[in-house]
């Protein structure tokens, strides 16, 4: 089944129930269940495709923050993200079931006890070192409606500590797939710290990424967030992954990063 259009704006008339919760279509209803990972009381962990928004920008958009109203209760309260991905970006991400799960899992993030594990084709070629930690601050900056991130020195009076962890998994000719871990959860992190290796991330229109690679264009930007592994409010810790997408393997597989 399709998705829906990824930035298709609502109307003004998109019907609203009387808690003032969307009302989804039926195609948007089992599109988004069809993204479920994993679930159970507390939380639910969807897969979520490129080019769909995890929450509204500056402008309505068809977002996963949206879809989630399909799984909202009979008294309207619907399961909350917990933290977001860029729009271009697939893969795990987490929602709290309920009000106290939320702020659990919210506090966990806030104390950095989630791991995350990203996997990313960069280029030109393998980083070197192969692997290493990125230790460089970032900064915020605004250029007309958009938002970037830009490295700096740590005595910016912007600075914001920043660390990345990564390793090559596979190198072929100009390209590289690497496993990115970022230890703290600044805006755009490991595509502003991999471009500051010289090793942007393919298809990252914003911060010099390749458009092209082994003469096929880039669909879009090559990051995927592969894994998630955070405390569960029930108690323990759970780890959840997500496959790579056809789009993301069409790529690497082109490069010669995994076997086609």
């Amino acid at each position: 089944m399709n998705r829906p259009a990824a930035g298709r704006p609502r109307t003004p008339s998109q019907p609203r129930a009387a808690d003032g919760g969307i009302l989804l279509s039926p195609e948007e209803v089992a599109f988004v269940r069809g993204l479920v990972l994993y679930e159970d009381d507390h939380v639910i962990a969807l897969n979520k495709p490129a080019g769909l928004s995890s929450q509204a920008g500056r402008a309505p958009v068809n977002t996963l923050d949206e879809l989630l109203h399909a799984f909202a209760r009979s008294n309207g309260n619907r399961p909350r993200l917990i933290h977001r991905l860029d729009r271009d970006t697939s893969g795990v991400i987490l929602t709290g079931r309920t009000k106290p799960a939320a702020g659990f899992l919210g506090k966990a993030l806030m104390a950095r006890k989630f791991r995350k594990t990203y996997q990313a084709i960069v280029s030109p070629g393998a980083p070197d070192p192969a692997q290493g930690l990125i230790d460089t601050p970032l900064r915020r900056e605004e250029i007309g409606r958009e938002a970037y991130m830009r490295v700096c020195a740590p005595d910016h009076p912007d600075a914001e500590a920043a660390r990345s962890r990564y390793r090559t998994l596979a190198a072929a000719g100009g390209a590289a797939l690497v496993e990115l871990s970022p230890e703290t959860g600044r805006m755009h992190q490991l595509r502003v710290h991999m471009a500051s290796i010289g090793r942007p991330i393919v298809g990252d229109v914003r911060y010099g990424g390749a458009l092209t690679l082994a003469g096929r264009a880039a669909p879009r930007l090559m990051l995927h967030a592969a894994a998630l592994e955070f405390p569960h409010p029930g108690g323990g810790t759970r780890r959840i992954e997500a496959p790579l997408p056809a789009d993301f393997l069409a790529v690497a597989a082109a490069a010669g990063l995994v076997e086609g």
